[in-house]
């Protein structure tokens, strides 16, 4: 299995605008093959732990195969919501990463 852990932080003030692009995109992501999960996750608010942050939201995805993930990097709903949030994001971290 792979897992994607992407850390989003938008420009100040543009958080909600980007979480919305990306929400928008999550049925058809979840219908690609090999999906297993697409979330987009915020702060929780559990007291000390470190926080992402005000302008950051964390993308969880998990998928059947490096293939799968492949196919999904050039699928048209990523590339266009790509192409709307890219002027609107500070900073983007993605980590693959795939069971030890």
């Amino acid at each position: 299995m792979i897992y994607v852990i992407a850390i989003i932080t938008a420009k100040p003030g543009h958080r909600e605008e980007v979480i919305g692009h990306f929400k928008a995109i999550v049925p058809a992501v979840h219908a690609e093959k090999g999906c297993i999960e697409y979330r987009i996750t915020v702060d929780a608010d559990a007291g000390p732990f470190a926080k992402v942050g005000t302008d950051t939201f964390v993308v969880i995805e998990k998928w059947q195969s490096m293939d799968d993930l492949k196919a999904h990097i050039g699928a048209d709903a990523g590339l266009q919501m790509l192409a709307k949030t890219e002027a609107l994001l500070a900073d983007r971290v993605v980590h693959i990463l795939e069971d030890a």
